[in-house]
């Protein structure tokens, strides 16, 4: 075993998360094929192998430091660019269904591919808005977790993936850097979409030491029928009380 995959391994270990041969081949072939993809279409800035399993690998996976994954049945992760973080959460955690909404066609294509070289089942791909794809029934109000690891601010995350979320569910929101006025600002937002903010972590990447933020919210009552807005509304024009 290498020293990326020595590292990789016993941080994992350190957090509850063992992982077996099969799964360490998972993340190498999801490696591989980022690195791949990534020459023919922007998935990803980083594909150094070491920054690839601390950057992505890892920190998807400390989503799970938090919360208890092996109570999540059904997740559903929102613009999720090159599948983070739920393919390594799928893959720490194969009992998951996972859901993953991206309006980029061409990243569906490398999800779906990476997906079926993976071997992994009860994975499915949506290409669209997440405001057109949360108004569908079978989406709407649904979801046991909804995560989104996203530069957006927080009141404009809370439209695109509360309506996701089933009554009693959880958004977590993964994020680099984290202000209290962010925090504030998103108060309206919760309480027109029937949420409140459960917990706030902090922690920083081992090795590089950049800090990340998770901010759990929970989902309190249904969506109201406006919400989502129609696409491109809630960036344009964030809720703000």
């Amino acid at each position: 075993m290498d020293q990326t995959l020595k590292w990789f391994t016993s941080r994992m270990e350190e957090s509850g998360i063992t992982l077996s041969p099969h799964q360490l081949e998972q993340f190498d072939t999801y490696f591989r094929l980022l690195v791949e993809w990534n020459e023919k279409m922007n998935l990803t800035g980083i594909t150094e192998r070491d920054a690839v399993y601390e950057k992505h690998f890892y920190d998807s996976a400390s989503l799970s430091f938090f919360v208890n994954i092996d109570k999540v049945e059904r997740i559903a992760d929102i613009g999720s660019g090159a599948g983070f973080p739920s393919i390594p959460l799928k893959i720490c955690f194969p009992h998951l269904k996972v859901t993953i909404v991206d309006s980029l066609n061409k990243r569906i294509q490398f999800l779906n591919f990476l997906v079926e070289q993976l071997g992994v089942s009860d994975v499915s791909c949506v290409h669209g808005r997440a405001e057109d794809i949360a108004k569908l029934p079978e989406h709407r109000d649904s979801y046991d977790l909804v995560t989104a690891r996203a530069v957006a601010r927080l009141n404009v995350l809370n439209e695109f993936c509360l309506p996701f979320v089933r009554k009693s569910g959880l958004f977590a929101a993964m994020k680099g850097s984290q202000s209290e006025e962010e925090v504030r600002e998103a108060s309206f937002s919760l309480r027109e979409l029937k949420a409140k903010i459960k917990a706030q972590h902090q922690l920083q990447l081992p090795n590089e030491q950049s800090e990340r933020h998770i901010v759990i919210i929970e989902k309190l009552d249904a969506t109201p029928r406006k919400y989502p807005r129609k696409a491109g509304t809630p960036l344009k024009q964030p809720l703000i009380g």
